[in-house]
């Protein structure tokens, strides 16, 4: 199955090549190989036929994106949370963390306004694959969560962050319509983050750690410090043009 997505993925590697003389200087800088996706990133990469990589939304209006990663850590509090205040969330998942307690992540999709991304299978680097890796880990993950979820995941996260052109084009075989990334991380990791002041657009970055529920917390009151609420991540790609 690989080799015909991966066929695909030369055959838009070759409409890049033919592309990029009209499309340089399309995509606005970020890390190395992680662009800050705007309104002419979007455009760039509908030119070249790749998926745009999205680190803030462009947008008027007053919202905000809650993204929450991997799924380890299944603690009901925070489901209720999130069902309670009804919290447009992408939850980005990896099958193996959702295996063993699938009805936790059906329930939160039945109950509230969540949807189950992709996030692929190991969380490896995917700029360190071969195009079979590359398709086993981001179309292996679409495959097994549509599988679990009924539905097919459209957006991606790439592990750390890390993408180049190479991972672009295997999403873009694999059905992916954008890789998201982050404006900022709420996550607790060795220690509490400072709170940033949040803008309109922005993409909040959580995880499924013990720590959810208190930071969770901390950046649903940052986005009502800055007047802003959540709101569910596609509609708004959509009509910032960043996605068809």
């Amino acid at each position: 199955m690989w080799r015909s997505r991966a066929l695909l993925a030369a055959l838009a590697s070759l409409s890049l090549a033919l592309g990029a003389v009209g499309t340089a200087g399309a995509v606005g800088g970020g890390g190395e190989g992680v662009p800050v996706a705007s309104s002419a990133e979007g455009a760039g990469s509908r030119k070249v036929g790749l998926p745009p990589v999205v680190s803030h939304v462009p947008t008027g209006e007053k919202v905000v994106f809650i993204t929450i990663d991997d799924g380890w850590v299944h603690d009901p509090a925070v489901a209720q949370t999130l069902v309670d205040q009804r919290i447009p969330a992408s939850l980005f998942l990896l099958p193996g963390a959702t295996s063993y307690d699938t009805q936790y992540f059906t329930g939160l999709v039945d109950q509230g306004r969540v949807s189950v991304e992709n996030h692929t299978v190991n969380h490896p680097d995917l700029t360190a694959l071969d195009a079979a890796g590359k398709d086993a880990e981001v179309c292996g993950a679409g495959e097994q969560l549509t599988a679990a979820f009924g539905k097919e995941p459209k957006l991606l996260r790439p592990p750390y962050g890390a993408v180049n052109d190479d991972v672009r084009l295997a999403a873009k075989a694999c059905g992916v319509k954008a890789l998201i990334t982050w404006t900022y991380d709420f996550t607790t990791w060795s220690e509490t983050p400072a709170t940033p002041r949040l803008q309109a657009g922005d993409i909040v970055l959580l995880h499924f750690t013990p720590t959810l529920g208190a930071d969770l917390k901390r950046a649903l009151d940052a986005a009502k410090a800055a007047g802003l609420k959540p709101a569910a991540l596609m509609p708004h790609l959509r009509s910032a043009g960043l996605v068809r």
